[in-house]
């Protein structure tokens, strides 16, 4: 056997495979020997057929036929000589049975990056800090106090507090705008859910009353078509509603599955905590990761952005299907290439990093990190523990998240590091 190797673009590589044409002509004659066996043809008996006849008939499928067995007895081999080791299964571009001499086939695939991974000390990162305090404390009490206020229908003038039940139409231009009508809206006024103006107009306002009010959307909307847009809403008041706030004792407590107000101010405080740290670990990885790879620049195979990009779509047609949604337009894998390029980036550099360190998960570390998450997603931690410790394929997954935090602590521990504090309500909301 005889191989060569071609660089071409980037990771992609061309490897061309030269066997005796013996190889193939007698692959090819075992194929059609064996066919001639099994096949039914009018006028001969079965198993009686002339392989000359097979071969008329069905030679084009046989040659087919030996090509791939030899392609996959062979290159496996082939690979190893030339020392290159495929993204993804190679497909193959030529094949030559035609020559006198030499059976010959080409096949194309990508390779891994070689990664020099670029020295931490050189990276500038910048790190969230939050710290709870007990006017957050108080915020979050009062949440809960809302989601257990009952609202009493009352006949006077609305009020900072009152909840109303309204109908309305918003218009720019004479134009009712997409998301811009409801009905039977349940707004308290005072939180600052809407636009600005909004509750405002809404203040002093009677029972079966009608309003227009004409506002501005801000010019940093979430909705680009909106922003800076002037509206009119014509406002229908259906209902006027006082709160009833309930008291802060065992009823209360136990509602929320706590014995008493303190036990469920323990509870409250832990929680926050598990939220705080969840979502400031989110922000954070991001932070040492966006550094990392903007430092380290290298190719990455197109095979591998394409099945994350597969895999992405994937995973947001099962959220939506799980919402009830479903997309208006057929949606691409290709819409979701950067996101893809990126992770498939990070998780070489991930690889590299924990091959050059020798890093890797113990036991220990595996069963602190589903702990972990145990109290993140209120689970039994011995149950979170046995489910993906039964398979290896749970289990590797957390076997990576261990190893991918190994990997951020030993980057924060020769970066340059910064850290920022923030509000527990800038991070939460």
């Amino acid at each position: 056997m005889k191989t060569s190797l071609e660089t071409l673009e980037g990771l992609a590589r061309l490897l061309t495979v030269d066997l005796p044409i013996d190889t193939f002509n007698q692959k090819t004659d075992k194929i059609l020997q064996k066919m001639a066996s099994q096949v039914n043809i009018d006028g001969f008996r079965k198993g009686k057929v002339p392989v000359s006849v097979v071969r008329k008939r069905f030679g084009g499928n046989a040659s087919s036929d030996a090509i791939n067995e030899i392609v996959n007895e062979t290159l496996t081999n082939a690979l190893t000589q030339v020392k290159a080791t495929p993204v993804a299964q190679p497909v193959i571009s030529k094949v030559d049975s035609e020559d006198e001499k030499i059976f010959s086939y080409t096949v194309e695939f990508e390779v891994f990056p070689e990664i020099k991974v670029a020295d931490f000390s050189e990276l500038a990162i910048g790190q969230t800090k939050v710290e709870i305090t007990k006017a957050d404390e108080q915020k979050t009490l009062d949440g809960l106090k809302e989601q257990l206020t009952e609202y009493k229908a009352v006949k006077r003038n609305s009020k900072t507090g009152d909840r109303l039940s309204i109908d309305f139409k918003g218009l720019i231009d004479g134009e009712t705008f997409e998301g811009g009508e409801a009905k039977g809206s349940k707004i308290v006024l005072g939180k600052g859910s809407m636009i600005k103006g909004f509750e405002e107009g809404l203040m002093d306002a009677t029972p079966s009353s009608e309003l227009v009010l004409n506002l501005t959307f801000p010019k940093d909307y979430h909705m680009d078509k909106l922003a800076g847009k002037a509206v009119t809403f014509k406002i229908n008041i259906n209902e006027v509603a006082s709160p009833k706030e309930p008291k802060l004792d065992e009823v209360f407590a136990k509602k929320f599955g706590e014995k008493d107000m303190e036990a469920l101010k323990v509870s409250m405080k832990a929680q926050m905590k598990v939220e705080i740290d969840g979502r400031i670990g989110h922000l954070n990885k991001n932070a040492i990761f966006d550094a990392l790879s903007e430092a380290n620049q290298f190719d990455v195979p197109q095979s591998s952005i394409d099945n994350e990009a597969q895999n992405l779509l994937k995973e947001m047609k099962e959220r939506m299907q799980q919402q009830g949604l479903s997309a208006q337009d057929e949606i691409f894998a290709s819409a979701f290439n950067d996101e893809a390029q990126r992770r498939v980036k990070l998780g070489l550099l991930v690889n590299q990093i924990s091959s050059d360190n020798k890093l890797s998960a113990s036991m220990k570390q595996i069963d602190a990190k589903l702990q972990e998450m145990s109290q993140t997603y209120g689970e039994d931690t011995q149950k979170m523990i046995d489910f993906y410790n039964q398979n290896p394929r749970r289990k590797s997954s957390i076997e990576l998240l261990v190893v991918e935090k190994m990997v951020q602590d030993l980057i924060l521990d020769k970066a340059k590091v910064t850290f920022k504090q923030k509000k527990f309500q800038e991070i939460t909301q």
